[in-house]
């Protein structure tokens, strides 16, 4: 096998990654296909940005690229920017679930639409779609993670460091969904595009003050790498100024993009409910 292949190839297999991944993206095949012989097909950019999402995030959790970012804190950090905010925003943009319940069987789309109604599902649920809870576990999860004593132990442990690094994944999906799907696919969970908006704005710059903080500090916060072993020859302190800038930008920048998706959404149910109003209405809501 060529070198550069050996890098595609597990650095520590996990069957829970390998599932996770390659199980939507087969049932979002099937549900293409049943969509498509229905006469409803799906938009190839639609599809292409649910499958780069899932290509993404299984790489960047078992691919060589997982044993680079255990050994390199800017490395980490783009890993934390796929799965937090990349992954899950190509995901979630392609509205992947009418697709997805199409690929079930008529049975169990029956049971899936009876399981919100649990009451123990529909309360936890709930909860986790509160905007205001979403974006405090969105931006808490990454503050708390960078806690320098705490990224300490979950680097040298890999039950925490699995732990974190799915997290991180779980909740991108969660607050994602919530933020950028429009109102009339999210049922009575719906948060309003003038909160979804709010919070997207502070959540950006929450991190990047975060992010600042650590590619301006003058003293090494993440000093594990430096036991771990650095991958490449990079001095601590440009190691962690390059993964405070991964922080700082493209974090905001995403926040960024999600506010236009917002806008997007906005203007396009104001449009179909004819009149600005709606828009007036969904801003207060």
């Amino acid at each position: 096998m060529p070198a550069e292949l050996s890098y595609l190839l597990p650095w520590e297999f996990s069957p829970t990654v390998l599932v996770s991944c390659s199980l939507p993206a087969l049932l979002y095949t099937r549900g293409l296909v049943v969509m498509r012989r229905s006469g409803r097909p799906v938009s190839f950019w639609a599809a292409l940005s649910f499958y780069l999402g899932l290509a993404l995030t299984y790489g960047v959790m078992q691919t060589y690229y997982d044993y680079l970012s255990q050994h390199m804190f800017f490395v980490h950090r783009l890993q934390h920017l796929v799965l937090h905010h990349l992954g899950p925003v190509l995901m979630v943009v392609a509205l992947p679930g009418p697709v997805l319940r199409c690929a079930l069987p008529q049975r169990w789309r029956k049971a899936a639409a009876a399981l919100p109604g649990r009451t123990a599902l529909r309360g936890l649920w709930r909860v986790l779609q509160q905007p205001v809870v979403a974006g405090v576990l969105f931006v808490g999860l990454v503050y708390f993670w960078l806690t320098p004593s705490i990224h300490f132990t979950a680097m040298l442990d890999v039950r925490r460091y699995r732990l974190m690094n799915w997290g991180m994944a779980v909740d991108g999906v969660l607050f994602w969904w919530l933020m950028l799907t429009p109102r009339h696919a999210q049922g009575s969970v719906a948060a309003g595009y003038g909160q979804r908006i709010a919070i997207l704005v502070a959540a950006g710059f929450l991190q990047l003050f975060l992010g600042a903080y650590i590619a301006l500090s003058k003293s090494v916060l993440y000093d594990v790498y430096g036991i771990c072993g650095r991958a490449w020859a990079v001095s601590p302190l440009t190691d962690q100024q390059l993964g405070g800038l991964c922080t700082w930008i493209p974090p905001a920048m995403m926040s960024l993009i999600g506010v236009l998706i917002v806008i997007h959404h906005m203007l396009h149910d104001a449009e179909l409910s004819g009149g600005g109003a709606v828009a007036a209405q969904a801003m207060k809501s």
